[in-house]
């Protein structure tokens, strides 16, 4: 499938890729209008990922969204984000639980609609990933993310 990427896409796709393979870590943000391919980006880094017997998870904000994705999910289902958020909020899992053993086997995590969730899931996501991997100096404990959506779509509040 990646044969049939734009060159922007397979530009991200090769640094997305070299990272997650490696287990480099990084923090990646796929920005573009709707319909431009980023679902098409995901589906491609995950059939890699996945030929390789690597772990990748599929995320979006949206149930919608969540569809179209190859056992893609909500992250509040995936990553058992607390529905009332806080500065202090993290994940309602254990670090001797089934998610906590995926995240830390995992070797890249895409959340697809990142750009319509509220920043304190994130945050509660990266607070308990430190804590399950026990890296604390490290965003998502060195895990590759790959965040995507298109703030154009999210209307400004005044």
């Amino acid at each position: 499938m990646h044969e049939y990427l734009n060159n922007e896409q397979k530009i991200a796709y090769k640094k997305i890729l070299s990272t997650a393979i490696n287990n480099k870590g990084g923090i990646f943000f796929v920005d573009g209008l709707g319909g431009i391919g980023k679902t098409f980006l995901y589906r491609v880094l995950l059939a890699t990922m996945r030929n390789q017997g690597k772990i990748a998870l599929a995320t979006t904000t949206s149930g919608v969204a969540a569809s179209i994705m190859p056992r893609g999910r909500t992250t509040h289902s995936r990553f058992k984000v607390p529905l009332r958020l806080d500065n202090t909020s993290i994940c309602g899992f254990t670090k001797q639980s089934t998610t906590a053993k995926i995240l830390q086997a995992a070797s890249l995590i895409i959340w697809d609609e990142a750009s319509m969730t509220n920043r304190q899931a994130v945050e509660a996501l990266d607070k308990s990933m430190r804590d399950i991997m026990d890296i604390r100096d490290l965003p998502f404990s060195g895990k590759t993310i790959v965040f995507g959506g298109d703030f154009r779509q999210v209307l400004p509040i005044v």
